[in-house]
């Protein structure tokens, strides 16, 4: 198993150890290739205006975190093409399916610019330009390769001739357009052409040579090499994105209905999915993963251990179909915890609805799992990904549970993705996001903000206020806008657009959505009045962000509304996102 991620910031410590290894794999496979241009990929992803291109490092690694290979993409914004830099793995990994899941990333990633195509330079198969013809072999596995794309050599130019006289086997201009049939104009590819040479080249083809084969540019349009080693109907992808992965990756947490609470009253109960999903199903937006099973680990790096084996003990021991509630509230003692689990709930809880049963710990464990599958999805595709998951998370802090949050499923992703990035988490419940603000309180790589309803009369009371700003590193990257108790729309989507140029200001790799639906109208547990128009207009605001974006489930219990809320949020996100 591997996963694909863009590099976007190589001063990260997991990234400055991939950029590493990358260089040795262009060490190992392009032994040709001086020192001193290899280290300049670090400079060319963080110094575009030097190169006049944009440089996009995408990297496949296993779960060991060992880079397996990489592409290297340039992309030439004045001209709307991109140039395929370099593409390798690892020794011994040339079948391993790595390279051709790496190419099928940067097609996604050339098309998602609106690139009219990706060149790239492969060594001939023809033994005419060749004086030492060992290497023939496998330049033919090659351009087969890149053929099952649709990727062919530009024919009838003077691209593949030689340099300098000393040179052997000159490379081939191999275009792919991406699936569209339209050819280039000689005008285009004149510019391009050119601009290739002098760009990556400058330094090794001189302008009389440059100036010979663009001039030796006849066709218009170009034309391209017939397919060599495929029929065309062998060819695969025919578009670099299909639909299937323009949709958003939706991971149902299918264990969460083990967690339900039957008494009167109690309003987070299972219905809330299958209402939900019912109404998503109409909208085709959705393809539908499956949740794999991650470590503890991704737990214990956001909430304390003393909790989370509390949790888990205290739930294993419970008579099924029993629930216990926190009844006693003591002083914190960090020392001093009472010795019976049931009186110990009071002291990891902080409210006296939030119950442990037999079946609490699974739910809220798969809820964890749904959330880091989706943030993997994330990382591999840079695109969007909805957690539909109950128990909810966005209560729960360090050191403990309430408000029916047992595990901060928004924190274990944004301390996850952290790693990689830059995290804006954007909460939209109505009650305050007080987890994550407690958890990343102290730190500048997440940024929380929070609108909800003020904590003079909204849960939970103690926290949510204007003053919070965050703390020592974090200082000034905790934002909080407390509403008041009745409010219009028009007055929360001017909120909204503000919270919205914080995020963008922070400039984050990636955004996580803690998407509460609980602000709707007639919601027993807030008192605003959102109608199915005004969730529309929430995601489309969102949306114009066009951030990697993970949205995870949290409140929301006025069920007869709450699946078309649902829907009316992605209707309008999608619509802006995509």
């Amino acid at each position: 198993m591997f996963r694909i991620r863009k590099i976007s910031n190589p001063y990260l410590d997991v990234n400055i150890k991939a950029m590493e290894k990358v260089k040795s794999i262009i060490k190992e496979q392009f032994s040709g290739i001086k020192e001193e241009k290899i280290n300049e990929v670090h400079e060319q992803l963080i110094n575009p205006l030097k190169y006049k291109y944009q440089t996009t490092l995408i990297i496949a690694e296993d779960s060991n975190e060992s880079i397996r290979g990489f592409a290297l993409l340039l992309y030439m914004p004045d001209l709307k093409f991109c140039f395929l830099d370099f593409l390798a793995v690892s020794k011994g990994k040339i079948t391993s399916g790595v390279g051709g899941a790496l190419y099928e990333r940067l097609r996604e990633e050339a098309q998602s610019i609106g690139s009219i195509g990706i060149f790239f330079e492969c060594l001939p198969d023809n033994p005419k330009l060749y004086r030492d013809q060992k290497d023939i072999p496998q330049n033919k596995k090659r351009l087969a390769f890149y053929e099952r794309y649709g990727a062919t050599p530009i024919a009838n130019t003077l691209y593949e001739s030689l340099v300098n006289p000393e040179d052997d086997g000159p490379p081939y201009l191999v275009y792919d357009g991406l699936g569209v049939k339209s050819g280039i104009p000689k005008d285009t590819a004149v510019k391009i052409v050119r601009a290739i040479l002098e760009r990556k080249y400058g330094d090794y083809c001189n302008e009389e040579y440059i100036q010979k084969v663009v001039e030796s540019i006849k066709d218009d349009p170009v034309k391209l090499r017939p397919p060599k080693y495929y029929k065309k109907e062998e060819t695969i992808l025919a578009k670099a994105v299909t639909p299937e992965k323009d949709k958003i990756f939706l991971v149902i947490n299918e264990n969460h209905s083990i967690h339900h609470i039957r008494e009167r009253g109690y309003v987070e109960s299972p219905v809330r999915i299958a209402s939900i999903k019912k109404e998503l199903d109409k909208t085709g937006y959705f393809r539908l993963g499956k949740a794999r099973e991650f470590s503890e680990k991704y737990i214990l790096d956001v909430h304390d251990i003393g909790y989370v084996q509390y949790f888990k003990n205290v739930c294993k021991n419970l008579t099924p179909g029993k629930s216990i509630y926190p009844y006693v509230f003591p002083i914190r003692n960090s020392t001093r915890p009472p010795k019976e689990l049931s009186v110990r709930a009071g002291y990891y809880c902080f409210d006296a609805f939030t119950p442990l049963n037999r079946n609490a710990f699974l739910a809220a464990r798969w809820g964890v799992n749904c959330t880091l599958t989706a943030a993997n999805e994330i990382l591999n595709i840079g695109k969007c990904a909805y957690v539909l998951t109950r128990p909810p998370g966005h209560h729960a802090e360090k050191f403990v549970f309430g408000g029916f949050c047992y595990f901060n499923n928004c924190a274990i992703a944004a301390n996850y993705l952290s790693r990689f990035g830059n995290v804006a988490i954007l909460d939209i419940d109505y009650h305050h996001g007080n987890g994550q603000q407690q958890i990343f309180y102290s730190k500048a790589n997440v940024l929380t903000v929070s609108i909800h309803g003020h904590p003079s009369f909204a849960y939970p009371y103690f926290s949510g206020f204007i003053e919070e700003k965050g703390d020592g590193d974090g200082l000034g990257f905790n934002i909080n806008f407390p509403l008041a108790e009745n409010i219009s729309y028009q007055e929360y989507r001017e909120v909204l657009i503000k919270a919205i140029k914080s995020v963008s200001s922070y400039k984050p790799d990636f955004l996580i959505v803690s998407l509460g639906l609980d602000t709707a109208k007639g919601d027993p547990t807030g008192t605003w009045s959102f109608l199915f128009k005004d969730f529309e207009q929430n995601g489309y605001i969102i949306g114009g962000l066009k951030l990697p974006t993970l949205i995870i489930q949290e409140g929301g219990y006025k069920i007869q509304a709450l699946g078309s809320n649902a829907r009316a949020f992605f209707n309008g996100f999608f619509k802006s996102f995509v």
